[in-house]
């Protein structure tokens, strides 16, 4: 590439992480020639190794898309552990739970490490001849007739007709695009704690309400656990700096007694932000997954809604590629932003909801919100179309 003379391209991602990767492999596979420019490469999977701090609970909606890309097997390969039941509580005696079997299915989802999700796509990119640019991040990008024309940091140039935001939180191409966002951040910061339990975690998902939020166990294999917990940003940042074998005491101190004796290995932390992008396609370039919106992330959905997004986004492409329709024009993506505005901002909405409804500590709500799980837990043919639709499998 020289900057007289930017090198062509049919559709860049900027972004190759679980996301943007499973868009370039659908794409590739549909017949579309892709580039991914992204700033690193996931390591190579060690087995000895312990798990990745960071977990993704992949919905049964996601695993389908993974198998359609020819990823999920090279996935198992490596390392997943399938849930199957979900529980969540703030009284012992009011308890909401979400069962495999209740919709025939063997596991609602599984426990994936995103370094090991992340390198199967990049392995499935490879034989797709997907073309990867790393490491390498965009420094400016401008709009000319038939797409956009981004500078990569280096100074080369890359002429592109579809540009895709696949570039987390803080995109740097939606602002490079002058796209704006809506958003606040919550009253809590979330710690992820990789521990070793005493005794096998089973395969129950859960998560218990508390006055200063909520405490959860995301189970791994063999005797890992991923231990998630909600709290003030102050208190995050002190349990932060403690040592491990001070977190040990505090877990045992916070958590429900069934979490038994676990032993903490490694923790990070993250504050919670909501964002939506105020719109999704300018012509020529669309967002996807955390670029175009956020979540609190109570119920784990972020990268199911990321998958949701590529699975429409692919299907609109492809569509209008085979039709012969002018595939990267604004009428095109609009399609795609019409069908996925509306889906992520209702899931947005409810995980508000459910993090005001359980934030409040005034007794008599307290009582309500209860006696509401109570009667989620017996509601029957809801319950399960609510579980249906959480993991994707109903819209």
């Amino acid at each position: 590439m020289t900057n007289n003379q930017p090198a062509a391209a049919q559709v860049t991602l900027v972004g190759g992480g679980m996301v943007g990767a499973a868009l370039a492999c659908g794409l590739a596979s549909q017949g579309f020639n892709v580039t991914v420019i992204e700033t690193k490469a996931p390591p190579d999977f060690d087995p000895a190794k312990p798990p990745d701090l960071r977990i993704s609970a992949i919905g049964a909606a996601s695993v389908d898309l993974l198998r359609e890309l020819d990823v999920w097997q090279s996935v198992l390969a490596m390392r997943a552990f399938p849930y199957t039941r979900l529980e969540t509580w703030e009284w012992e005696n009011a308890q909401l739970a979400f069962d495999a079997k209740s919709l025939g299915l063997s596991a609602l989802g599984y426990m994936v490490e995103n370094n090991v999700l992340q390198r199967a796509l990049w392995e499935r990119m490879t034989q797709l001849n997907v073309r990867i640019i790393s490491p390498a991040s965009v420094a400016m990008l401008a709009p000319f007739e038939q797409g956009w024309v981004l500078t990569l940091d280096d100074g080369c140039q890359l002429q592109t007709q579809l540009l895709v935001a696949a570039d987390g939180a803080n995109s740097r191409v939606r602002q490079l695009a002058g796209i704006g966002i809506q958003g606040w951040q919550y009253a809590q910061s979330c710690m992820l704690i990789s521990v070793r339990c005493e005794q096998p975690p089973g395969m129950a998902t859960w998560q218990q309400f508390t006055p200063q939020g909520p405490r959860a166990l995301l189970p791994l294999f063999d005797n890992w656990a991923s231990l998630v917990w909600y709290d003030a940003p102050a208190r995050i940042r002190q349990l932060q700096a403690m040592s491990m074998a001070q977190l040990e005491k505090e877990i045992q101190r916070e958590f429900p007694p069934r979490l038994g004796k676990v032993t903490p290995v490694e923790a990070g932390s993250f504050p919670l932000v909501r964002r939506h992008a105020k719109r999704y396609v300018l012509p020529g370039l669309a967002l996807v997954g955390d670029a175009a919106h956020t979540i609190n992330p109570l119920a784990g959905q972020g990268v199911n809604l990321g998958y949701r997004d590529v699975n429409v986004l692919i299907d609109v492409l492809s569509k209008a590629c085979h039709s012969g329709q002018a595939w990267s024009s604004e009428a095109v993506l609009q399609r795609y932003e019409r069908h996925r505005r509306y889906d992520n901002l209702l899931m947005q909405s409810s995980m508000d909801l459910f993090y005001l409804a359980f934030s409040n500590r005034v007794t008599p709500l307290k009582i309500v919100r209860n006696l509401g799980l109570l009667a989620a837990e017996h509601s029957g043919v809801l319950k399960r179309q609510a579980l249906k639709y959480a993991l994707g499998l109903s819209q």
